[in-house]
């Protein structure tokens, strides 16, 4: 008698251990967690979120953005391609001579 339990109790186990069978696969939980963390992030694309940029010009070395925009970009004026970013905010042209600065300001609408 014990013979013919432990085949019928071997075939169960053995078909509970063949790949594919299981309600729960490895690839299935880790691609469920993947979607989860990616809905989570803010990086989702958004159809009513856009992004406004302006550009401010002002004469001299500096040029900053107006409170809740930052810097994206600058440009300087007498062919000067070296400029830096300050505090986010304010572009900084780092040549001797400079008649302007622009300051290309953006944000999320």
């Amino acid at each position: 008698m014990k013979s013919p339990s432990c085949f019928i109790l071997m075939l169960i186990l053995l078909q509970l251990m063949t790949p594919g069978t299981a309600p729960c696969t490895l690839d299935s939980i880790v691609a469920t967690k993947i979607k989860e963390a990616l809905t989570g992030l803010e990086l989702n694309p958004s159809p009513t979120r856009k992004m406004s940029c302006i550009s401010i010009k002002n004469s001299g070395r500096l040029s900053s953005c107006p409170a809740g925009m930052v810097v994206t970009g600058c440009a300087c004026g007498y062919g000067c391609g070296s400029w830096d970013i300050r505090g986010e905010t304010t572009c900084h042209c780092q040549c001797s001579t400079i008649d302007w600065t622009t300051a290309r300001c953006c944000h999320l609408t």
